[in-house]
């Protein structure tokens, strides 16, 4: 039989021997890392391996000390901090482990907040975030404040706000730590899901396999380096 060519999408985000220090600490010691669109990669590792510093970087937030990160073949390093803040509104989205919304704002107000940054009209991003809500299952929750809603419900409203913008790629750091398992099965049944039929990559950093079930593939990051573990079928 011909071998045929890989038919999978191009590389969405590149990172390339990553380093980052942190004083005499090394928190990556040539880390790589690659997605493509629609794909959830699970990155696993113990506590204090390097998988959040990843993260970070990947998403622009940190700044490697060397190596590259290129999302779409532009190279994050080179972009400003306005441009890298601006990608984050756009093109990214984030679930963090305690979902951090904002408790003075009602759980619609804080779904719709990343179009509203944007530049989107109140209105329209409303009305996004309302139909985001009912697709997470927590569309009861719209005029309840954070601090009214239980955490598994908060941590569909946060994956709500990572989803409202038609991101290109979803970082989420633990997204079901602070969730028992029942929630967390959930949680990330819902964000799966919805990835998936959007087309979203998703960054999954996780300690737990039964959460890391849920990707495709994972990159296990122990003492700052990285190792591909492709899943057999």
């Amino acid at each position: 039989m011909t071998a045929t060519p890989d038919s999978r999408p191009e590389p969405l985000l590149v990172a390339t021997a990553l380093r980052k220090a942190y004083g005499p600490t090394p928190a990556l010691d040539g880390a790589d890392f690659t997605i493509r669109s629609g794909e959830v990669v699970a990155v696993m590792g113990p506590s204090g391996s390097g998988k959040s510093t990843l993260l970070h970087c990947l998403a622009g937030i940190v700044r490697a000390d060397s190596g590259e990160v290129r999302y779409r073949g532009h190279e994050l390093s080179r972009m400003s901090d306005a441009e890298r803040s601006a990608l984050r509104r756009t093109d990214f989205g984030f679930v963090f482990q305690f979902g951090q919304l904002v408790p003075e704002l009602t759980c619609l107000e804080n779904v719709a907040m990343p179009m509203r940054l944007a530049g989107a009209r109140r209105r329209a991003a409303e009305a996004q975030a309302a139909e985001w809500l009912e697709r997470l299952e927590v569309g009861d929750s719209a005029g309840k404040r954070p601090g009214e809603v239980s955490g598994g419900q908060g941590q569909r409203v946060a994956v709500a706000r990572a989803l409202v913008g038609g991101p290109r790629v979803i970082f989420a750091d633990e997204p079901t730590g602070a969730l028992d398992s029942l929630n967390g099965e959930r949680v990330m049944r819902l964000l799966t899901d919805a990835a998936r039929d959007t087309g979203a990559a998703v960054v999954l950093v996780t300690h737990e396999p039964r959460v890391a079930a849920y990707s495709d593939r994972e990159v296990v990051v122990r003492d700052g380096k990285s190792r591909d573990m492709e899943r057999v079928a």
